[in-house]
């Protein structure tokens, strides 16, 4: 259960910082007041929330409080498709259409759980008396309803999921496959709460497999949700990390140009907090210190150049052109004049920038080890 209540949890998290970012998103509203009633479903059911708001509100409230969430949660989710849909007019008044559905099917196990005597409303899902007429309609209305709600949603999701490509698509088709399980596991309580109504004894280990299946599905569906978004950040924090151990690889090619040329260094855009705060990044420090040292290089490259080397072009290795900057950097020290014009130099590995940063780390990395 707190494994369960944790993805609840984690994916609602998720759902909220977008909709920060987003609020006039209402296919996103939608989703995130979905994952809310589920999460909030949970703790009311937990032998201690639900303890205190029975002492709090009466018998049996927390048991209807908890299903009336369900039946939100599995409304926003349909609502989410239906903003979504390329009919946006026609998606609101479906929307509507089904805001009734589901405030009569709630209203209608409230007073259902309201006329039931308390004692008998008193058990779980396993032990309820279904003979009891009521009884028998809170569980069964509800799950009916829970059935046709994410039945309809899993059918919508496996239509996206088709149209959709990868990361999308996988996060969709666990979605989808989640959403379906749980209306089979609806379903299949629902014939439960049949059978058991006409006094059927149904063995107590098929309920809690169907228990245990559900929850497997609300897992499924909520990792699915969160699947592009969460293998996003985990690309994202890659190249973070990247960045960030590249420019400290950078560091001694980078000491060296900047002490020969300190007026390279790139400052901040303006003496604001904000703009010192920015300018700490990783990814603006990394950009920043590949601009400098390739700065540097320009402005270092008439003590770099022999006579035979081509004005723009500086085909030897990492270690040589290591040796000549070390050689260079002495020159400045000493007050030798530049002995030509400044040029761009090419590096060996490629034009692009890619090949462009592991020469200057593979010189970096060779003034590391002379030194």
């Amino acid at each position: 259960m707190e494994l369960f209540l944790l993805g609840l949890v984690a994916a609602l998290a998720w759902k909220l910082y977008q909709l920060r970012r987003s609020p006039h998103d209402k296919p996103l509203r939608s989703v995130t007041l979905c994952l809310a009633c589920a999460a909030l479903s949970y703790p009311v059911a937990m032998p201690g929330g639900a303890s205190g708001v029975d002492t709090v509100a009466g018998h049996g409230t927390a048991k209807l409080i908890q299903n009336v969430l369900l039946l939100l949660a599995v409304y926003f989710l349909m609502c989410f498709y239906l903003y979504s849909a390329a009919d946006e007019e026609a998606g609101h008044r479906r929307a509507r259409k089904e805001a009734v559905v589901v405030g009569f099917v709630a209203v209608a196990i409230t007073v259902a759980a309201l006329s039931a005597p308390h004692e008998v409303f008193a058990g779980s899902f396993s032990t309820a008396d279904m003979t009891v007429p009521q009884i028998a309609f809170f569980y069964g209305g509800a799950g009916l309803y829970l059935m046709y709600a994410l039945g309809m949603a899993g059918r919508w999701t496996r239509r996206y999921a088709r149209m959709s490509r990868r990361p999308h698509s996988t996060g969709l088709w666990m979605a989808a496959v989640g959403l379906s399980g749980m209306a089979v596991a609806c379903a299949i309580r629902a014939v439960i709460v049949a059978a058991r109504s006409t006094d059927v004894d149904v063995p107590t280990p098929l309920m809690a497999t169907v228990a245990f299946f559900l929850m497997g599905a609300i897992l499924l569906f909520a990792a699915g949700i969160t699947y592009s978004g969460a293998r996003a950040r985990i690309t994202s924090l890659r190249l973070w990390l990247q960045h960030r151990r590249d420019h400290r690889r950078l560091a001694p090619l980078w000491d060296l140009l900047v002490e020969a040329y300190p007026e390279n260094v790139l400052r901040p855009a303006s003496p604001a907090a904000l703009d010192r705060w920015r300018a700490r990044g990783v990814h603006r420090r990394y950009h920043r210190r590949i601009v400098e040292c390739r700065d540097g290089l320009v402005d270092i490259s008439p003590y770099l150049l022999d006579g035979d080397d081509d004005g723009a072009i500086l085909s030897i290795d990492s270690g040589e052109l290591a040796s000549r900057l070390r050689r260079a950097s002495a020159r400045i020290e000493q007050g030798f004049p530049a002995p030509r014009r400044a040029v761009p130099l090419a590096m060996g590995l490629g034009s692009d920038r890619q090949s462009d940063v592991k020469q200057l780390i593979a010189v970096s990395d060779a003034l590391r080890d002379a030194a």
